[in-house]
């Protein structure tokens, strides 16, 4: 397929363009900053003008919209409210006018409720807990699954967005050992985490995969990032909290059973490689 990818030039992205790169896609990167060097054909464009997109998009047979303020307190509420929404408008609708097959885009774990705490319903979470933004941040995403629904009954095409956790790659597993035994130092987003290679395998399954309409799905690691059992975990910081169905002592506590039914998602890569538990 022809496939644009936006934010290329991220963690996220990066990965993601090698993976459908790898994988026979023709990608072209698209990010704001220039990339040298970068893989696919890269491509500088502000997603936040609506003629800019149009021009990143047309041709194109599908779009992996990554392009956003990454996480919350970046900037100030507003610019990231603004930038993260009216860039997914701009995809979305360019996407749906240019007739493109498919959207994936970058939802994240954050519209679950982040940072949890003792009003977690159940773990493990997952797609049936409804959205609980508590950041500007999270409400943008939570406003880009609503958009996202708008456009796929709009234009009958398939809008997947991806509930993507803490993303890390090869520079960030030095810092694990320093809180890998604390149980609160990680329980805001229940431990969660997830490689960016899976990030793409996620991303290139969206886009191969028999799915249809509106779609959300969680992307974690199949574990915690944590050295301590769940059992300890969830006695120690959500007491009370109810657990359903069997859970294995370091399994993800964001379910990615969704991902993995539909999707095909099988996660690769486990924190074990990188940091061994020490309990």
């Amino acid at each position: 397929m022809r496939v644009v990818v936006t934010g290329g030039a991220g963690k996220a992205g990066r990965a993601v363009v090698r993976e459908l790169v790898d994988h026979g896609h023709r990608v072209r990167n698209v990010d704001l900053r220039p990339q040298g060097e970068a893989a696919g054909e890269p491509y500088q464009a502000d997603l936040t003008d609506l003629g800019q997109t149009y021009e990143v998009l047309r041709r194109q047979e599908a779009v992996v919209h990554l392009a956003a303020i990454p996480r919350p307190y970046l900037l100030t509420d507003e610019q990231t409210f603004r930038i993260n929404v009216l860039s997914a408008y701009n995809v979305f609708a360019a996407a749906a006018h240019l007739g493109l097959q498919r959207v994936v885009w970058a939802s994240s774990e954050t519209v679950l409720g982040l940072p949890f705490d003792s009003s977690v319903p159940s773990f493990p979470v997952d797609e049936e807990q409804p959205p609980a933004p508590k950041s500007t941040y999270a409400l943008s995403k939570v406003v880009g699954e609503d958009l996202a629904r708008y456009f796929a009954a709009k234009a009958g095409i398939p809008y997947i967005g991806l509930r993507f956790s803490n993303i890390y790659d090869e520079a960030d597993y030095g810092a694990v050992a320093s809180f890998q035994d604390d149980p609160r130092a990680r329980s805001w987003n229940a431990w969660g985490w997830v490689d960016a290679r899976d990030v793409a395998q996620a991303c290139r399954r969206a886009l191969e995969a028999d799915v249809g309409g509106a779609e959300v799905f969680i992307i974690a690691a199949a574990d915690t990032v944590m050295a301590t059992p769940n059992d300890r975990l969830l006695a120690e910081v959500f007491p009370g909290v109810p657990v359903r169905g069997a859970l294995g002592p370091y399994e993800t506590l964001l379910s990615i059973g969704k991902a993995r039914r539909v999707l095909g998602y099988d996660p690769r890569y486990s924190m074990d490689a990188y940091v061994p538990r020490s309990g």
